[in-house]
């Protein structure tokens, strides 16, 4: 069976307190999402989200259902967004192909049944993707850059000019639960999410990449008022309770997917934290 799948269970931010290091990332990090000619992924707990990687390089790697799941296709009782974070490729859904640049994204409503990622014509495919419950079935839809809802926020001068692409949005598609976006740091920018945040109504998912291999982020979490901080690499993820702010500084600029899953479809619902009221 080309996919692999682990489980992480919701923390309580009691607990959380006192991780040290390694307790952090086993709970918070994930190292690796792409292995080849495979799908790797991580059920969480929180919203019940999960967060996966696809790299096909040789054949084309379908998707198939996971024993957690107790339903005959992965996507009976889910939704799932992609976002194409390699080279052009191609993904089919249900026998229908659709052709992704890098950085655009594909929404996939629930009950398809046949989903297949295939390996890049020129360059490595690499696929990142979020799947959360669904309750409805929405039509599959692929938004380009172009459609995208884009925004610019930030300056040079505070280290965080950055742009803001929101693909899976409910301005630009229709979800049951689930969004996703891109944001993309300047050059000579290397923070991201400041002023911090945190939004009970949802969790969220970070995934980094183009990321130099030898630079690294480090990423904030915990409350506002008791944070933590992981070291992260190129093409790795952290999983963001809702308790939890969600914020990073890097060592050079990169680009990093947020996907958030909860009751709460209204992208600006949140909680805001002063830099100056962080501890």
């Amino acid at each position: 069976m080309s996919i692999h799948h682990t489980t992480r269970h919701a923390i309580h931010p009691a607990d959380a307190k006192g991780y040290d290091t390694q307790k952090l990332r086993e709970a918070f990090l994930i190292e690796n999402l792409f292995r080849k000619d495979a799908i790797e992924l991580v059920y969480t707990l929180y919203d019940r989200l999960i967060v996966g990687g696809v790299h096909p390089v040789n054949s084309p790697v379908k998707l198939e259902t996971i024993p957690t799941l107790r339903s005959d296709y992965f996507l009976d009782r889910r939704e799932m967004g992609i976002i194409n974070v390699g080279a052009p490729g191609t993904v089919t859904v249900d026998g229908q192909e659709f052709s992704l640049e890098t950085k655009e994204a594909l929404y996939i409503g629930k009950g398809a049944k046949d989903v297949v990622f295939h390996p890049a014509a020129n360059g490595t495919a690499y696929f990142y993707f979020n799947s959360a419950p669904a309750h409805h079935t929405y039509p599959t839809k692929k938004v380009s850059l172009a459609e995208a809802e884009t925004v610019e926020l930030g300056s040079l001068e505070n280290s965080n000019h950055r742009t803001i692409r929101k693909v899976l949005i409910n301005s630009v598609v229709e979800t049951c639960q689930l969004q996703m976006g891109v944001t993309e740091l300047k050059p000579g920018s290397v923070w991201n999410t400041m002023p911090a945040h945190t939004h009970d109504r949802r969790m969220e998912a970070y995934f980094y990449f183009e990321l130099p291999e030898d630079q690294t982020v480090c990423h904030f979490m915990g409350e506002p008022q008791e944070t933590r901080h992981l070291w992260v690499k190129n093409h790795q993820a952290i999983i963001s309770p809702p308790w939890s702010i969600h914020s990073g500084a890097g060592t050079s600029n990169y680009t990093f997917i947020w996907g958030m899953a909860g009751e709460n479809l209204d992208y600006n619902d949140m909680d805001k934290v002063a830099p100056t009221d962080l501890k």
